[in-house]
């Protein structure tokens, strides 16, 4: 079964001088009982930050924190000694665990815009750590599903998670089409970056999303030139 989430009814939060930002799901002062999570994926914000600002430090805890910086660069600091500029293409990924504060800033003079997604972990009272890596997975590899975040350890190459779900980038250029098999068992979740693409024939355009369950296979066309987020997640809470 396919859900389609139009662009249009992402929450747009209440605007600031320096803030734009998009809840996919329940956040901040966006609350819907119905839209809470999917699977394991809690959070899903679509933020852009405006030159010379950003998040001070604030706290987290028991949560799996992925952030993807699609266009400028974060300063990130945080209690665990941790000082770093994740760049355009690069993703960290910070297991708040029992505990950490961290800043997230924009010391450019452009525009930031990241996706920032939590997942409940698949275990409590983790102790906090941070990772980052450059997988460049705006420029990469063309016409195929590139993991970027994944609790298999079996796959290289990618920032690892603390939850049996894995985040995969696609840049699809028109016309071609990818097959991702899938578990009845298993939920997908698809957001459109830019482009247009049909998932099992729905269409789906910039900023919409498609949340699948009970699917055994899933077939992704482009009709132009699109880039697209693709998580795979368990159904079950006993996999969290």
């Amino acid at each position: 079964m396919l859900a389609y989430i139009s662009a249009a009814d992402r929450h747009h939060a209440a605007p600031t001088s320096w803030l734009s930002s998009y809840f996919l799901f329940s956040f901040a002062d966006y609350f819907d009982r119905h839209n809470l999570h999917f699977g394991p994926l809690r959070v899903f914000n679509d933020d852009t930050i405006a030159p010379q600002n950003g998040f001070p430090q604030h706290p987290h805890s028991e949560m799996e924190i992925i952030t993807l910086v699609l266009e400028g660069e974060v300063s990130h600091e945080d209690t665990l000694g941790n000082r770093t500029t994740i760049r355009t293409g690069e993703v960290q990924r910070m297991t708040a665990g029992t505990g950490v504060a961290h800043s997230e800033m924009n010391r450019q003079d452009q525009p930031l815009h990241l996706y920032q997604l939590w997942f409940m972990p698949s275990q409590k009272g983790l102790a906090p750590s941070y990772e980052q890596k450059d997988l460049g997975f705006l420029k990469g590899h063309h016409n195929e599903l590139v993991p970027l975040a994944t609790g298999q350890r079996v796959l290289e190459d990618v920032v690892y998670l603390n939850s049996n779900s894995t985040i995969y980038w696609s840049n699809l250029d028109s016309g071609k089409t990818l097959v991702f098999k899938t578990f009845p068992l298993r939920l997908t979740f698809i957001y459109v970056k830019e482009g247009s693409i049909t998932v099992n024939g729905t269409e789906l355009g910039p900023n919409d999303q498609a949340r699948l369950d009970a699917e055994d296979v899933l077939e992704i066309t482009a009709a132009r030139d699109s880039q697209l987020i693709l998580i795979d997640l368990p159904g079950s809470e006993a996999n969290y």
